[in-house]
């Protein structure tokens, strides 16, 4: 009997399997002792028992099985528990997310003791809290976090401490002297655990690196990268793998492909982009048109087995930090042979399609090719030119009249886009622009015009074809983009949120993406559409990758892939060596089909949730650092007046957004005047007792910067007045506050509360509270 698991150890001799083990436990009444498994499986040799007690614990730390008081081995099923991974919270208690899916399971502060926040664990459901709310009691830490952690290290008392600067980790972590690295007071630092958190003590750990000074610039990323465990470094031997590719590309590589250099594809991007890889090109043909969007090729150069595969696994995608990006493949690919670059040779995979007169995907073919870029454009060299502007249009005369066409393409796929009633959202979108010291100079909105829009649907009428070819395929699978309809809570919530505005969704219990669209037609001229716009995309759930396809939602598509993308989305590279492996079963040859991959069921399974995670990973990294800035920005604005919106209404108080940059902050509660404020949860608002007082989500706002905290990344307002949707100004009793003018220098470090550590410790004696 051997164990199944391919990755698991080999031993010399011959043991039971996993399988086996499990099955003996599962068929006994009562959890089997160690002596039982040697009597059952005839074991006689050292050697065995030995392989049989490192089976067993392995199976024990994976959560297979539970070590009882009495020496035996159980099911956790059977003892009623439960494994997942530990979510904790600023205030000290936590949750669990089972592994099998189900509610969170809500884990009191006096659990949360001897737990981390990542930690998997075993815990036993003990009923509901005061809230109603599952409730369990951890049981066993099955696997600790393995991951390091970051935060600021002080020095009080002579005794050494890291103040996590992820506020889910309740717990300050001790450091003794000899393993502080000569880290000086305040700065921040990276940790490593060497002894665990129990009832009676606080974790130990020593420090690993010194990430620098608090404000140093840059240092936002360092601690996202770090907190949401985003890989930056290239692996050992990696040099090599890539030594075998020169600037150019490989003669070889040329073989069987169709040649599409004469073809005036161009490229359109970002002022700022440094990675091409899609160009596209359209001719009149019929009363319509053909489309060519050519991708790069990047299956050609990174191929399953390789260290440069299994990296580009392990990031995912690339992760775009304001001014910085952590890309999925190395500079050499990423912005050198798998660029489209303006006049050098390109490999490439095209999606050729007919496009109708009416703007409908008739056919399309797929085939590798080889491309030169007749143009490198931007969003507003293109928008500039179907303006009219003269220079422009002299400077791109090669290439004019591709530029017309594809603007002719998009409005037809754009009348078919609305025909459908894919769900399109207008929210504004702001970028920071900074001075040569890596600080915000100003933040600026972002114009999304007609240049991003024909990009855009070309996109997706590859990603279509794409998704539709492999759909058709019996044999050969790839991940689909799957964004499913809104889930029950969410549609109840924003249904709520509606009503209060006097608004209603159409579609019942099950809203098609024509109830949203109606929607969105009818509140685009108020004056909170974008709050309702935001409100609404809360309500959705999050696209993922799964090998099911299961349609897109938002875009009102039976079938969607990810095709456009391969140089900084995995599921894209998937997808090209599946459509390599489908030409390759049809007609095509060896040489030009380099890079085609069938995977397994398995195989597509586990990529998809590993794929849809460091999305959400990269999302939640952005997400943090674009906070840190906005809340270092904000320091130069303490006690300046601004008008805004309340975005969120909560029982400690409202979050309002700032016109001017689309920031948030928070007037807590006790800022609302001299009244006691009830919060109504189906309603979404705050009563007041005695005045009658009412908040509610669309509210106009005024209010002036109270404080801003970097570590925390919360900026605090108060309220100086306020006026429902409607415009009808309301009373308020807070009172009046002199505008302050900013004096033009930074106040850094101002408003943070973490000069030094937690006062009124969150340890009781060694204990965290």
């Amino acid at each position: 009997m051997t164990d199944s698991n391919e990755n698991a150890p080999q031993y010399e001799v011959e043991i039971p399997s996993r399988e086996a083990l499990l099955a003996l436990v599962d068929e006994r009444l009562k959890p089997v002792h160690i002596d039982d498994f040697i009597s059952h499986f005839k074991l006689d040799d050292e050697r065995q028992l030995v392989g049989l007690k490192r089976r067993l614990r392995a199976m024990e730390r994976d959560g297979q099985l539970v070590y009882t008081r009495a020496n035996c081995y159980g099911l956790p099923d059977r003892m009623q528990l439960i494994r997942g991974r530990i979510i904790g919270h600023r205030d000290g208690f936590g949750f669990c997310k089972p592994d099998d899916g189900g509610k969170d399971i809500f884990i009191p502060h006096h659990q949360m003791y001897s737990v981390l926040h990542g930690d998997i664990v075993l815990i036993k459901p003990a009923g509901t809290d005061n809230r109603g709310r599952p409730e369990g009691r951890v049981v066993r830490v099955v696997e600790p976090r393995d991951s390091d952690i970051v935060g600021r290290y002080f020095v009080e008392n002579d005794i050494g401490i890291v103040v996590p600067d992820d506020s889910r980790i309740s717990q300050d972590i001790l450091i003794p002297h000899a393993d502080n690295a000569g880290a000086r007071h305040g700065q921040l630092v990276v940790v490593t655990i060497t002894r665990r958190p129990n009832r009676r003590t606080s974790p130990i750990g020593k420090i690993s690196e010194v990430l620098g000074d608090h404000m140093a610039p840059g240092m936002e990323i360092e601690i996202a990268m770090r907190e949401h465990d985003i890989p930056n470094e290239w692996p050992d031997g990696l040099d090599r793998e890539l030594a075998k590719y020169d600037e150019e590309v490989p003669k070889e590589a040329y073989e069987g492909r169709i040649d599409l250099r004469e073809l005036p594809l161009i490229t359109i991007d970002g002022e700022d982009s440094r990675d091409f890889d899609d160009a596209v090109c359209a001719l009149p043909e019929d009363k319509g048109w053909r489309l060519w969007v050519a991708i790069a090729d990047v299956s050609y150069y990174v191929r399953p087995g390789t260290l440069l595969d299994d990296e580009a696994v392990n990031r995912g995608n690339s992760v775009y930090f304001p001014n910085n990006v952590i890309p999925m493949l190395p500079e050499k690919l990423s912005n050198g042979l798998c660029s489209l670059n303006p006049n050098v040779d390109r490999l490439c995979m095209v999606a050729e399609m007919e496009i109708g007169p009416r703007g409908k995907l008739k056919q399309s073919r797929f085939y590798p090719a080889v491309m030169n870029s007749h143009a490198r454009l931007t969003y507003n060299k293109v928008k500039q030119i179907l303006d009219g502007d003269v220079e422009l249009r002299e400077q791109y005369k090669d290439v004019l009249s591709n530029i017309e066409e594809l603007h002719n393409v998009y409005k037809a796929l754009a009348t078919v886009r609305k025909q459908r009633s894919a769900i399109e959202f207008d929210t504004q979108e702001t970028r920071f622009i900074f001075n040569a010291h890596r600080k915000i100079e100003r933040i600026e909105p972002v114009k999304r015009h007609v240049a991003h829009k024909i990009i855009e649907e070309c996109m997706i009428a590859a990603n279509v074809a794409s998704a539709r070819l492999v759909e058709d395929d019996e044999d050969i699978n790839a991940l689909f983009r799957v964004h499913e309809a809104p889930a029950d809570e969410r549609l109840t919530s924003f249904r709520a949120f509606l009503a209060e505005l006097g608004l209603n969704l159409g579609g019942g219990d099950k809203p098609t993406p024509t109830d949203y669209g109606k929607l969105l037609e009818e509140v685009k001229d108020r004056p909170d559409h974008e709050l309702i716009e935001t409100m609404m995309l809360r309500s959705m759930q999050q696209a993922v990758y799964q090998p099911e396809n299961e349609g897109h939602f938002g875009l009102a598509l039976k079938s969607y892939s990810h095709f456009t993308s391969p140089i900084r989305r995995y599921p894209d590279l998937i997808l090209h060596r599946a459509i390599k492996a489908i030409l390759r079963k049809r007609e095509g040859t060896e040489q030009s089909l380099t890079g085609a991959w069938s995977y397994s069921e398995k195989e597509l399974d586990d990529l998809g949730v590993h794929c849809s995670m460091t999305e959400r990973r990269a999302d939640d990294a952005t997400r943090q650092v674009d906070e840190w800035l906005k809340c270092e920005f904000m320091l130069d604005h303490i006690g300046m007046e601004f008008t805004g919106v309340v975005s969120s209404v909560t029982n400690f108080g409202l979050f309002v957004r700032l016109d001017e940059y689309q920031i948030d902050g928070l007037v807590h509660i006790s800022n609302l005047g001299d009244d006691y404020y009830q919060y109504d949860n189906q309603k979404g608002m705050l009563i007041g007792e005695n005045t009658r007082t009412i908040y509610r989500l669309g509210d106009k706002v005024k209010v002036s910067v109270k404080t801003v905290d970097l570590d925390e990344r919360k900026i605090d307002l108060t309220l100086l007045g306020a006026e429902s949707p409607t415009g009808k100004q309301r009373k308020r009793n807070s009172g009046k506050t002199q505008r302050k003018k900013s004096q033009g220098k930074s106040s850094r470090g101002k408003g943070s509360n973490r000069n030094k550590p937690r006062k009124g410790s969150k340890n009781k004696g060694n204990n965290p509270s």
